[in-house]
């Protein structure tokens, strides 16, 4: 029987009761799909729904296969190697008795020769080298998440279960993965943010606070799609404003012919010549049209008001977000960064970092590239003063902001809008909640505790606290879109686009940094263990 993932009817609400599914009908297939959606809206729920990790409040799940789950952070105990992560620790342990003529007979009778051969394949497929001996503590975060895919596909299960496994990967795993999945020919559901990951999907569930709908194809399809879809609506809604019209118009115009009408037999029976029993029966028939034709047009305003919220709803879904900044005035010729033969690290004699040279020239828009631990998060501690280099120079002329992936520059145990305030001094209370609106934190959303915020949540609202109100002319960011969602990424996009200071961003997303317009790279070459 073939393997399949249905939900039915599936209805979930966060802890404080917010609901994220109602009524939720979904089924895959041996196919692979791409799950998106704003943050928030409920993917990685969904996810746990389906491994069993959460349990709907109503309706049911059904898997029929086995299941290989990958989650945002591969947790790593002490002393763990690759094989306790690909779970045949044991299994190698009987390998190496038996190459050192040390394993009982039982041992050699139970040993998969193959071992070492399928770990290797499977390694290979995510493009990791590394032995199954390798000590999971030493390898870095990205090195890790492709370590857990590989364990996942060395099992061969029916379903991937992803959760970003792009994430925080350098080109190099990014590639391996992306080539993986696309040479995948079993089952898979994959929350991700990486559109070039997305354009290797057979198919797209949006999930939105309207449900969930499905489209055929990989990314560019379903953004074409989309496109038709807020044209389409936005037709829907002119035409819904325009039936609200015309219900208020012939409704004050039946109001008026019926007061006309009133009006006429009211002066007939001034006169006279009208027998009493007519004139009450005139009354009565008056009064009665009266109600029929408010309770018509009641009915049909509601209709029209139903019709233009629903359109409304609709474009509130699909319209993308839009981000505009202030100037920064930074001048073209200006020198914004100057960095003179420097070297730094954190162990003596082992340099991060070896006679760095390079400037920074009014709105200059660098990539800073490498591998996993080539020194791009020391570039960026060097820049911003957290350490120092040990020969050389570097200085930062002008004014700058640097986002990390903590934000760390936000108070966690204050208000988003308390933060904005914070930085942005100068700003009055309407230019901090017109700022913070754009980024989508509008009205009591903008009182929200930052500590609360999930990761992509928190990115954003750091963005909107730098870049709001008066931006400095050097903004420096170290993966940016690592958290947000696709919409969200959009909009900073638009807003960096539009941006006129100097950037220096540290990224492996390169459709985000094609969009932004780079201009220059620094490609670095060195083995920053933090980068």
């Amino acid at each position: 029987m073939p393997a399949s993932i249905t939900l039915s009817k599936i209805s979930w609400a966060t802890p404080d009761g917010r609901p994220l599914f109602s009524g939720l009908d979904l089924s895959f297939g041996a196919e692979r799909i791409g799950l998106v959606g704003r943050n928030g809206v409920g993917k990685t729920t969904l996810l746990k729904l389906v491994s069993g990790d959460a349990k709907p409040h109503s309706g049911t799940v059904s898997v029929g296969g086995s299941l290989g789950i990958l989650r945002q952070n591969v947790q790593v105990a002490f002393h763990e190697t690759i094989a306790d992560l690909f779970g045949v620790a044991g299994a190698l342990t009987v390998l190496r008795r038996a190459e050192t003529g040390d394993a009982t007979a039982d041992e050699l009778a139970s040993a998969d020769w193959t071992l070492e051969a399928r770990i290797a394949v499977a390694l290979n497929r995510t493009g990791l080298d590394a032995q199954p001996e390798t000590p999971l503590a030493e390898l870095s975060g990205g090195q890790r998440t492709r370590a857990g895919l590989a364990a996942l596909v060395f099992t061969e299960p029916d379903f991937l279960l992803l959760d970003e496994p792009t994430n925080n990967l350098d080109r190099d795993g990014r590639e391996a993965v992306i080539a993986l999945l696309s040479g995948w020919r079993a089952g898979a559901i994959i929350v991700s943010h990486d559109r070039e990951l997305l354009e290797s999907m057979d198919a797209i569930v949006e999930l939105t606070s309207l449900g969930a709908t499905r489209y055929g194809g990989n990314w560019s399809h379903y953004r074409q799609r989309k496109a038709l879809e807020l044209a389409a609506a936005e037709h829907d809604l002119a035409d819904a404003e325009k039936r609200m019209a015309e219900v208020a118009r012939k409704a004050q115009a039946t109001v008026e012919r019926q007061a006309q009408r009133d009006s006429t037999g009211r002066k007939m029976a001034a006169k006279g010549g009208i027998p009493r029993i007519m004139l009450g029966g005139m009354k009565e028939r008056s009064e009665t049209t009266g109600g029929d034709n408010a309770r018509l047009a009641e009915r049909r305003r509601t209709q029209a008001l139903d019709e233009a919220k629903a359109a409304r709803e609709k474009i509130e879904i699909l319209q993308p977000l839009s981000v505009t900044l202030p100037p920064t005035g930074l001048a073209a010729g200006k020198i914004v960064l100057r960095v003179d033969r420097m070297t730094s690290g954190y162990r003596p004699g082992d340099p991060v970092i070896g006679d760095l040279s390079f400037d920074v020239t009014g709105p200059e828009r660098i990539a800073v590239t490498g591998r996993n631990g080539s020194g791009k998060t020391t570039l960026l501690s060097l820049i911003t003063g957290e350490i120092k280099p040990w020969a050389g120079t570097i200085a930062v002329m002008t004014d700058f902001a640097m986002l990390d992936q903590k934000v760390s520059l936000l108070d966690p145990l204050a208000s988003i809008r308390d933060n904005f305030r914070r930085i942005n001094p100068l700003s009055d209370e309407n230019t901090c909640r017109a700022a913070l609106a754009r980024f989508m934190f509008r009205a009591d959303a903008a009182l929200q505790t930052v500590s609360t915020l999930s990761g992509g949540q928190l990115l954003r609202a750091g963005l909107a606290c730098v870049l709001g109100a008066t931006p400095p002319p050097l903004l420096i960011l170290d993966e940016p879109t690592n958290h947000l969602d696709i919409d969200s990424i959009s909009a900073v996009e638009a807003g960096l686009s539009a941006y006129d200071g100097a950037l220096i961003v540290v990224s492996h997303d390169e459709t985000f940094l094609e969009s932004i317009g780079i201009t220059r790279r620094l490609e670095l070459a060195g083995g920053d263990p933090a980068g």
